[in-house]
């Protein structure tokens, strides 16, 4: 249950509220008629959190913060495919048919071009832990797409640890403001080279490079448009080959 109450009435009753949450509940704090903070209830068993995600639709995009260490923990006890993504964690639903089959376009023409190359292509569900700039705790991502270079020296017990060169996402509508903002954050911070923003309702391909943590080059293609990756020379793409049925 989520309740909202204004700056004003949480000062004059703190611990009242605090008791509130304490008992799985949810308080958003407005300030001049806005929405300005959340207090929600430390969770460390993973049933309790799902459990309180689902009492509200706002949770799918913005949920109670955990840290790096409880998401970890809950996410080795859950079959559901996760995120983690400035502390909070998002639970992935399943994919359209449209955006399998632009996934099965790029991941053939990515695996094409890397024949023989030590970088490999992957995609999801395959977890990525993104070490951002500056910050101490790693975002938690399962790119639809990206390549590693960086293998040899990333793999522990059979998990990738690196930071990807290249990254793709393909916008959904419950993906879409996470992936033009939040992700494109995440992965600049981190160092990946390109990222990748396949929007198949508009068909077209949004494309950023990235250098020293910041936005080197944005461009955008449309479906009649051929672009070249930055981060791998001779990677040349018709954006209608993204989009064949």
């Amino acid at each position: 249950m989520q309740r909202t109450i204004t700056a004003t009435e949480l000062k004059k009753n703190l611990g009242h509220y605090l008791d509130y949450v304490m008992d799985n509940h949810d308080v958003v704090i407005t300030k001049n008629g806005k929405k300005a903070a959340r207090l929600s209830p430390y969770l460390k068993d993973y049933e309790g959190y799902l459990q309180l995600k689902e009492q509200s639709a706002e949770y799918l995009t913005a949920g109670p913060k955990v840290s790096y260490e409880e998401f970890m923990e809950i996410y080795e006890k859950s079959d559901l495919r996760m995120e983690f993504i400035n502390g909070e964690i998002i639970v992935l639903g399943s994919p359209s048919t449209d955006h399998q089959e632009i996934s099965g376009n790029l991941y053939v023409l990515l695996r094409s071009y890397l024949k023989g190359s030590h970088c490999k292509v992957f995609y999801s569900p395959f977890d990525v832990h993104f070490h951002k700039k500056d910050i101490k705790e790693p975002d938690v991502c399962q790119p639809d797409l990206l390549i590693a270079c960086d293998l040899e020296a990333n793999v522990i017990d059979g998990r990738y640890m690196g930071t990807p060169t290249l990254v793709i996402e393909i916008l959904s509508p419950s993906t879409q403001r996470r992936d033009l903002v939040d992700k494109l954050n995440t992965f600049m911070l981190s160092g990946v080279k390109e990222y990748w923003i396949v929007d198949p309702k508009k068909h077209r391909v949004m494309v950023y490079s990235f250098e020293d943590h910041d936005i080197l080059d944005f461009t955008t293609h449309q479906i009649e448009n051929s672009f070249e990756s930055h981060a791998f020379p001779g990677l040349e793409v018709n954006v209608s080959d993204i989009f064949a049925t």
